[in-house]
C-alpha cells in the first residue's frame, strides 16, 4: 500500500513538473532587437507584450513575432512605442503555487524514497529474503492452517494403523485438554515422527489436527 502510494505521488510530480516547465507558448519567429526598432520607427508595431527581457510584438498585418532586449538600458525604448502609438502591455510573472512549490521541492526526497522502497523490496525478495537471506533473520516461514480449512483425518492415511493408534490420546487431549488437567496429565511437548520421505508425516500431522478441529502449522 505504501509502495503504491509513494509511487503515484512520484508520477504526479514528475506530469505536474513537466507541465509546469514546458507549457505550450504560441509560436512567434525571432527578429534582432535592430530590426524591431526599426519597425516601431516605421510605425509597423501595433501592440507589444514586454515579459521581462523578452518583447513580443504583434506587426500591423498580425504576424507576431519575438526579440530579445540587450542587457544594456534602453530608456528610449518606451518614448519611441508611445510616440509612434504602440500598444503596450506587460506580463506579470508567473508565480508557483505554494502547492505546486512544496510538491516541487518534496520531488527529491520521492525519488529517494522510492528508490530506498525498491531496493528493500528487492532485498526481501528473491535477492536476499529467500532461504538464509539478510534480511529473513528473525523471520518466522511458518504458515498457518485454520481448522476450517483442514480436510484431512485419520481415514485420509494409509498404511499407518500403528503411528494413528499411538497418536490416538494426543487428538483426545487436543479436542479436551480440561478432561486430562484434572488428572493431572500435561500435554506433551512435541511429536517426534521419524521416518523415510514420502512415508505420511507431514500428511499424519495434517490428519492429527483434523481430527481434533484445531489450527495447523506448516514449515518448509
Amino acid at each position: 500500500m505504501a509502495r503504491n502510494l509513494v509511487l503515484w505521488l512520484v508520477i504526479a510530480a514528475v506530469l505536474l513538473t513537466v507541465f509546469n516547465n514546458f507549457s505550450v507558448e504560441t509560436q512567434s519567429q525571432q527578429i534582432n532587437y535592430s530590426q524591431f526598432v526599426e519597425e516601431v520607427n516605421r510605425d509597423q508595431i501595433r501592440r507589444v507584450i514586454i515579459d521581462g527581457q523578452s518583447i513580443i510584438a504583434t506587426r500591423a498585418n498580425g504576424d507576431i513575432y519575438e526579440t530579445v532586449r540587450p542587457a544594456i538600458q534602453d530608456p528610449k525604448l518606451m518614448d519611441d512605442l508611445l510616440q509612434h502609438n504602440v500598444v503596450v502591455e506587460g506580463r506579470k510573472p508567473e508565480q508557483q503555487s505554494v502547492w505546486m512549490q512544496l510538491l516541487v521541492a518534496a520531488f527529491p526526497v520521492l525519488i529517494i524514497l522510492a528508490i530506498f522502497m525498491f531496493f528493500m523490496r528487492q532485498m526481501q525478495g528473491g535477492m536476499g529474503g529467500g532461504r538464509g537471506g539478510p534480511m529473513s533473520f528473525g523471520k518466522s516461514k511458518a504458515r498457518l492452517i485454520s481448522e476450517d480449512q483442514i480436510k484431512t483425518t485419520f481415514a485420509d492415511v494409509a498404511g499407518c494403523d500403528e503411528a494413528k493408534d499411538d497418536v490416538a490420546e494426543l487428538v483426545e487431549f487436543l479436542k479436551d485438554p480440561g478432561k486430562f488437567q484434572r488428572l493431572g496429565g500435561r500435554i506433551p511437548r512435541g511429536v517426534l515422527m521419524a521416518g523415510p520421505p514420502g512415508t505420511g508425516k507431514t500428511l499424519l500431522a495434517k490428519a492429527i489436527a483434523g481430527e481434533a478441529k484445531v489450527p495447523f502449522f506448516t514449515i518448509s
